[in-house]
């Protein structure tokens, strides 16, 4: 007892300094406390910041121009609790603070506040643990650090949190860690799905905005999309979605589910389940038209594959679409008319669109003042009409034809493709093509032609053929300056576009005037150049090519060496000889001006009247000849008189004197403004009247036999095989040069011609008088003529010999026996001979023929 009354006397000990209060109202001063020794000067000056941080955003710049940050960072590993949490608290706000979060990042704190994430953690700790994780996992440096740091599975064991707000903020850090795909897999490997599920149940709006958030992010990993249908998590979903009071969770929760039902096994899912069926309650129902056009987005997405779009046909979701339709909403159209597009993949959708008249409500919607809202009609009724005529003739009877053919004019660019692309479906029939004409589509297309995008390019040129099947579209076309755009695609370097501009081609050059005008644009150059290439030519380009020298019989036997029997000579046809693969073949007019050399001569046919074309006017000239853009020639004639030729042969012709016309033509020659002229071949004009004699010849092969005497008595008769170095038809050629000063020569004057001269006159005679016969060309100036007879191989001249009845086989003889069917007349081609037996008819691929031909 004494002794504790003497201790209670005792003095205090020296080095024990009494207790002082301090107050103090510079953040300077509490800034120096944090590096003091005592727990309890450290957790008041923590608290006391945190107090001050809390206040504003330039409070806590000031607190790190004091250099605050780094004793706080230090301070977060304090062994004390009490310093720990305020020191957290003071940190967790102030890194809100670009500035400040910055400086952590140099200070790497990140790995400190990843360790005190733990369950043991006092809940302040934990709640501004994550908050200064939340404003660090903004930067994509600090998302790497995190990561790299195993933070993710701490903060998703947060989300079983009681503390909601550490629920909110881990929340939010995950949400903002799985912007990143490696993110996004780990939560996969860490089971984190399940708990981000449960905070769809949470009472917090801000919590499950952030779960749907982070949810939609996950689940554009197949893997995630997965585990969500595993967990239940499309129920959970349709669960919200039918919740009218959580209508602000909608928006998220359409995206979360659009995305899973990327997977067909949620679609699967989803209908045996009968979501599908609550998904379109959902969607008809919903007063936010935000969400009515997510759903509609989400369906399109989900009818992309046919397998779910039959499941959707079960569902009649073809009716849900058609009412929506009618929304007064452009959002909603919108999205109705792309899930319209998507539908109408299917034949079957299709066919239920039109019972339900939905193709009128969607051409109605081509009137829309919103211009995306005529985008999307268009591109559902361009999926409406694609390969199924009774929907096309079904826009027609709603006037569709009238809002697309608008929308060319005044539309986008992705308008314009889709309505090309409708309008090149409803042209396939005729009545409808008429009146998509009457329109006057052809002059809306022409501008898109000049378009950069090769989408529209594609579903132009496609419309622009479809509709130039008609004449009245051709030459609407021609008046529309519509052939110069499309002449210039065909140097695009887009193959699909290149082979479209092809294909549109080809069709324009149907009638006359059009490959007339074609040529003139040079497309005929460029087809050719296209087919020298190996990579851009197709049959797309050689077609188009074939067609317009359709046209230009006088360059298509120039550029391919041969004529079929459908390939006509006609007056102003030329023979230039074989041109060289890519080789330009000039006109007469170019080649008219060229003095005589002693190149091959070019060969005229021509039996019309004189005309004279004056040198300014000779452009305006080849428009004006009906046979093609090549035929346009001009002659200039120097001839005074025939004079006999000095060459070697049989059947030689007397010569004619020159007959008043051709006296007038050399005045106009010697006039100082020589005019051009397409000179009137009398000698040519007597064989056409000649050769008709041959028609009333019974037999067929007489008539070509009998032609083929004719050809051969007017270019000098026939020739021997060991006699041809005395048939000097090449001095001939050059007299008549020199004659005519010219190297163009009509066919008429020539009186020695060899194989090439001899088949051609051939060939133009056939054609004046209806026969049919192709002309070939060959090497070393050899040339023929092909025709095809019945029966067998004949001799000429005289008629073929019958053939011989086919006796029947043995097991068929008998009284009753089925009688043996007639055996058809069998066509065979045949080579005519005109120079060593005139008249001879030589089965193709016989030696005799095969000898013609290359001896």
């Amino acid at each position: 007892m004494g002794k504790k009354v003497k201790k209670e006397n005792e003095a205090p000990s020296k080095d024990i300094f009494d207790p002082l209060p301090i107050e103090s109202r510079k953040p300077a001063t509490v800034v120096l406390m944090l590096n003091s020794p005592e727990e309890e000067v450290l957790a008041k000056a923590c608290e006391a910041i945190h107090k001050f941080a809390k206040k504003g955003d330039e409070n806590c710049s000031s607190l790190l121009g004091l250099g605050a940050v780094e004793p706080l960072c230090q301070l977060i590993s304090h062994e004390d609790k009490l310093v720990r949490r305020n020191a957290f608290m003071a940190l967790g706000v102030m890194a809100a603070n670009g500035d400040v979060k910055r400086l952590l990042k140099k200070i790497d704190v990140i790995p400190s506040v990843i360790a005190k994430l733990s369950p043991e953690e006092d809940l302040v700790v934990q709640e501004f643990a994550s908050l200064c994780l939340v404003s660090l996992s903004v930067d994509f440096s600090c998302k790497v650090q995190i990561f790299s740091s195993q933070g993710l599975g701490p903060l998703l064991q947060l989300l079983s949190s009681p503390d909601p707000d550490v629920k909110k903020n881990s929340a939010e850090c995950i949400c903002n860690l799985v912007q990143d795909v490696p993110s996004r897999e780990a939560v996969w490997g860490l089971q984190g799905i399940p708990p981000l599920l449960e905070l769809l149940r949470s009472e917090f709006v801000v919590i499950q905005q952030l779960g749907l958030a982070s949810l939609e992010l996950l689940s554009l990993d197949p893997d995630t999309r997965a585990c969500l249908r595993e967990e239940q998590g499309l129920a959970m979903l349709l669960e919200l979605l039918a919740n009218k009071e959580c209508g602000d969770l909608h928006v998220a929760a359409l995206r979360v589910l659009s995305s899973c039902l990327l997977e067909q096994d949620s679609v699967r899912v989803l209908a045996e389940s009968g979501g599908m069926s609550t998904l379109l309650q959902i969607l008809l129902s919903s007063p936010q038209p935000a969400v009515q056009a997510l759903a509609l987005t989400s369906l399109a997405r989900v009818a992309h594959t046919s397998e779910n779009r039959q499941l959707l046909h079960e569902q009649a979701v073809e009716q849900v679409l058609v009412e929506l339709l009618c929304v007064e909403n452009d959002s909603v159209r919108i999205a109705s008319c792309q899930a319209v597009a998507a539908m109408s993949l299917s034949m079957t959708s299709r066919d239920t669109f039109r019972h339900l008249d939905g193709i009128r409500a969607v051409v109605k919607l081509l009137s829309n003042e919103g211009s995306e809202v005529r985008e999307a009609a268009a591109l559902a009724l361009s999926n409406l009409t694609h390969d199924h005529q009774l929907n096309a003739y079904a826009a027609y009877e709603a006037e569709g034809e009238q809002g697309l053919v608008q929308l060319l004019q005044d539309g986008s660019p992705g308008g314009v493709a889709h309505a090309a692309a409708a309008l090149s479906h409803m042209a396939q029939q005729e009545v409808v093509r008429s009146s998509i004409l009457s329109r006057g589509a052809m002059r809306a297309l022409v501008e898109p032609l000049s378009c950069p995008d090769t989408h529209t390019l594609l579903h132009t040129t496609q419309a622009l053929a479809a509709l130039a099947c008609d004449a009245d579209g051709r030459a609407d076309l021609r008046n529309a300056g519509g052939l110069a755009p499309l002449v210039r695609l065909l140097q695009s370097n887009h193959k699909a576009v290149r082979r479209n501009a092809c294909w549109a081609l080809s069709v324009c050059a149907n009638d006359e005037a059009t490959a007339v005008e074609l040529c003139s644009l040079g497309a005929l150059e460029l087809l050719q150049d296209i087919n020298c290439s190996v990579n851009r030519r197709s049959t797309f380009s050689e077609r188009a090519f074939q067609k317009l020298l359709d046209f230009n019989p006088s360059l298509k036997y120039s550029l391919t060496g041969r004529l079929g029997c459908t390939d006509l000579i006609s007056d102003g046809f030329y023979d230039p000889g074989q041109a060289r693969p890519g080789q330009t073949v000039l006109s007469l007019e170019e080649l008219s001006k060229q003095p005589p050399t002693q190149r091959r001569a070019v060969i005229t046919v021509n039996t019309k009247t004189l005309h004279t074309v004056p040198v300014e006017q000779s452009e305006e000239r080849l428009q004006d000849i009906p046979t093609d853009a090549r035929t346009a020639s001009a002659l200039s004639s120097k001839a005074s008189s025939r004079t006999p030729s000095k060459g070697k042969g049989k059947g030689r012709r007397e010569d004619e004197t020159l007959t008043q016309q051709e006296v007038s033509t050399q005045q106009e020659v010697s006039l100082p403004e020589k005019p051009w002229i397409l000179p009137f071949d009398y000698a040519l004009q007597r064989l056409v009247s000649e050769a008709a004699a041959v028609l009333p010849l019974a037999e067929e092969a007489e008539q070509y036999s009998s032609l083929a005497r004719l050809v051969s008595e007017a270019m000098g008769g026939a020739v021997e095989t060991d006699r041809q170095h005395d048939f000097l038809w090449e001095l001939h050629i050059s007299e008549l040069k020199f004659e005519l000063q010219s190297n163009i020569i009509p066919i008429g004057r020539i009186r020695l011609g060899t194989f090439y001269h001899r088949a051609l006159l051939y060939k133009a005679l056939a054609d004046r008088i209806g026969l049919s016969c192709s002309l070939e060309r060959g090497e070393y100036n050899r040339a023929w003529n092909q025709v095809l007879l019945s029966s067998r191989s004949p001799q000429a001249p005289g008629p073929l010999p019958p053939q011989a009845p086919r006796p029947l086989p043995p097991q068929a003889s008998g009284p009753l026996a089925p009688q043996a069917p007639r055996p058809l007349p069998q066509r065979r081609t045949y080579l005519v001979d005109l120079l060593y037996q005139p008249g001879r008819l030589l089965r193709i691929n016989t030696p005799a023929a095969i000898h013609y031909q290359t001896i």
